[in-house]
């Protein structure tokens, strides 16, 4: 009789969990998302209807792969097809406010500039998603901390890139550059070049200069060949990272991340450590952005206290934060400028003829920079065209009103930068071709004051390294222009591709020619 009772009992409670996991995993998968996708429908927008089975993201990976089959030909700059194609087809279909599905996760495509400038604006109550478990290993830093810890960080780090303090950034740029000309000298009399991993090589040998001080030694080249094989692989898990529980599994791809990451964060915390220590003991800042950011750091919690200021741990993370951001979107701007101007030789030349009027064959510096105002419009234009961040998400917490929409919690908010950027509503009929005369008048005047433009972002939580990144590219552009006239190798693929950013998929081949006999660097 006892073993009867017992026995009920535990049957009851087994019937109980399960019916109870099966009553959630209904709501997660079905009644939530219906729930959701009626409510939007009320207030008139269309979309994709939910399915099970996740087949909105069976054909997003259906339609990247065969999108990114072929190269572009011949040469055109209408990449958003490319590179967001399950997207543009579905804006094309129901409409620039349309909606789409991550698995159970409403996706709402947002292109209307108004709640655009009320995205970036709000910041509280739209914030980046975090995926649990991978977010740390995702993005670091300001990229990814949110509310009070966001504003503590931004505030300790913005005297690193103030930008009288970015000088150090030019005197470092001009010495990595004037190595990667040497070497390109060299090589560009075997013939073609492929200057894509030596762009790569740059920015990483740049930002070991501007931000620690050192050299491109074997520590720099382990810390970027990490996060480069961190960057591969989180281009393969982007699209799954919102479907709940998936960031749990312990996958290879979940292990080989964390690992990197742990050998990442004990090279940096190697560095933070002695320079610390030096700050303390000796007193010695340094002029690159690490010395000033502790710096920066030790004032704050002196004036304080200790809980005002960043521990260790956080310093690391602004470390791979300001790696990832000073080295991806930099070596992609530069890449794409490169392949344009080669393929618009009219507008080489009148980037050259600038640089030379500016600086002749001198060394650029800081203050000439800013009267590079060609160069500004073609990087701005390439900006628009290559945008390195493609396209960037947001979340709603709670029932939110944006615009006269209705969002319901949970709600992804996707911002689609490259179909916004090649917008003809924005930028007319030519939005596809290369023409940076549409910034002569400056980007307020280009995008007639609507927020179609922002490859760094906007508002608040605009990119805090963009001077750094304009400077770095300017100083890089106007030594190559000194000494190269360049042009697209025959054996060029135009294959932009999405994985953290807008890679040229088989590199940059380039035909490299020496102008004049002698450097601006003796040569």
């Amino acid at each position: 009789m006892e073993m009867s009772f017992a026995y009920s009992i535990v049957l009851s409670l087994v019937l109980i969990t399960f019916f109870t996991c099966a009553w959630r995993l209904l709501c997660m998968f079905w009644l939530q998302p219906k729930k959701v996708e009626r409510c939007l429908r009320q207030q008139g927008l269309n979309g994709t209807p939910y399915r099970l089975l996740f087949q909105d993201l069976r054909d997003i990976v259906r339609m990247n792969k065969q999108a990114q089959s072929q190269p572009i030909t011949p040469f055109s700059s209408d990449i958003a097809p490319r590179l967001l194609p399950f997207y543009y087809h579905c804006a094309q279909k129901y409409g620039k406010l349309c909606f789409t599905w991550l698995g159970p996760k409403l996706e709402l495509n947002i292109m209307d500039s108004d709640m655009l400038k009320e995205i970036f604006s709000r910041i509280n109550e739209f914030e980046k998603p975090h995926p649990k478990a991978i977010g740390d290993l995702l993005l670091s830093g300001l990229v990814s901390v949110e509310g009070e810890k966001w504003a503590k960080h931004r505030k300790i780090s913005n005297p690193a890139f103030h930008y009288e303090k970015l000088k150090y950034v030019v005197t470092a740029t001009c010495s990595s550059c004037e190595e990667m000309i040497r070497r390109w000298e060299k090589q560009s009399l075997t013939g073609e070049v492929d200057v894509w991993p030596h762009l790569q090589q740059l920015t990483g040998d740049i930002f070991y200069r501007a931000v620690f001080g050192g050299t491109y030694d074997d520590r720099a080249k382990n810390i970027i060949l990490l996060q480069q094989e961190q960057n591969g692989l989180v281009s393969k898990i982007v699209h799954f990272i919102s479907i709940p529980g998936w960031s749990l599994l312990s996958t290879k791809l979940h292990k080989s991340m964390k690992e990197i990451d742990h050998k990442l964060k004990g090279l940096f915390k190697d560095i933070v450590t002695k320079r610390e220590k030096a700050l303390k003991e000796e007193g010695v800042v340094g002029d690159d952005l690490l010395g000033v950011l502790l710096n920066s750091n030790m004032k704050e919690i002196q004036k304080s206290g200790l809980q005002k200021g960043m521990s260790m741990d956080d310093v690391i993370k602004e470390c791979q934060g300001f790696n990832l951001a000073g080295q991806e979107p930099t070596s992609i701007l530069l890449a794409w400028t490169l392949i344009l101007l080669s393929k618009y030789q009219k507008w080489q030349d009148k980037a050259r003829e600038e640089v030379l009027q500016v600086f002749g064959n001198k060394r650029p510096d800081f203050d000439g920079l800013s009267r590079l105002k060609i160069v500004s419009m073609i990087l701005n234009e390439v900006l628009r065209l290559y945008p390195p961040a493609f396209k960037t998400m947001r979340t709603v917490h709670q029932t939110t009103k944006l615009g006269n929409i209705q969002i319901p919690a949970g709600v992804l908010l996707s911002i689609p930068i490259v179909l916004i950027h090649h917008d003809p509503e924005f930028w007319g009929e030519d939005a596809e071709e290369f023409n940076p005369e549409r910034f002569s008048e400056g980007v307020s005047k280009a995008t007639k004051n609507k927020l179609c433009f922002f490859p760094f972002g906007w508002g608040p939580r605009t990119c805090i390294g963009q001077n750094f990144s304009f400077l770095e590219v300017k100083v890089a552009l106007t030594l190559i222009l000194q000494n190269f006239s360049v042009q697209l190798s025959p054996s060029y693929k135009h294959t932009p591709i999405p994985t953290i950013t807008t890679h040229p998929q088989y590199g940059v081949p380039l035909i490299l020619a020496r102008i004049g006999s002698s450097s601006s660097f003796g040569i």
